[in-house]
């Protein structure tokens, strides 16, 4: 027991004396490292928001939609942000992919044997969904306006494996995507008139 105070004792003299040493030492005062102060950037908020309409054909049907959000992003004047591409519709997809033909039948080819249109999907069976409470007519004119609606729960399966927004930076008022990249509109349930919403933010 006394050699273990001892040594403790030693332990604590030895401490104290090293910080005794350092605190007298002009080295101990130095900074390890140094800072200045934020730089600022004077840069002019930019916001636009257009929407882009497209007539899709009939069944599935790829678009290469790059041209127009291109045109969009120059128009916006923005240097440094981002733009974001929406679809509007449950069954309109946006995707970043390569527009080649033969790709694009694949895609087709691929998604409709994982959501194939004729499988017995409950969505489908439209004299048993039931409308809203407001609906004018009550639940019998909302059964007759469903009658008038295409049979797609395949397109809204896929459209939510591809995804409905993209958000793509800019820089140097330039679009920075891939070489083979495009911003691509899947339609999953034509032949409709379709709207995509493109918003940019950002600063010039």
């Amino acid at each position: 027991l006394y050699f273990l105070k001892r040594s403790n004792n030693m332990k604590k003299a030895v401490f104290v004396a090293t910080m005794a040493i350092l605190a007298s030492s002009s080295a101990f005062h130095t900074p390890l490292f140094t800072t200045r102060a934020p730089t600022s950037i004077q840069a002019e908020l930019v916001t636009h928001y257009e929407e882009i309409k497209l007539d899709t054909d009939h069944g599935m049907s790829v678009f290469d939609i790059t041209p127009q959000i291109e045109a969009i992003v120059a128009k916006s004047g923005c240097k440094e942000g981002t733009v974001t591409v929406l679809s509007k519709h449950s069954t309109l997809s946006i995707s970043i992919n390569e527009m080649e033909g033969r790709l694009t039948d694949d895609i087709r080819q691929y998604f409709l044997t994982l959501a194939p249109p004729n499988k017995p999907y409950l969505h489908n069976d439209l004299d048993y969904r039931v409308g809203p409470d407001d609906w004018p007519g009550g639940d019998e004119a909302w059964r007759d306006f469903r009658r008038t609606q295409p049979v797609n729960t395949h397109s809204h399966l896929i459209a939510m494996m591809l995804g409905t927004s993209e958000c793509i930076p800019i820089s140097e008022s330039v679009m920075k995507k891939g070489k083979y990249q495009s911003i691509l509109a899947v339609d999953v349930d034509g032949p409709k008139t379709r709207g995509i919403a493109v918003q940019i933010t950002g600063g010039n």
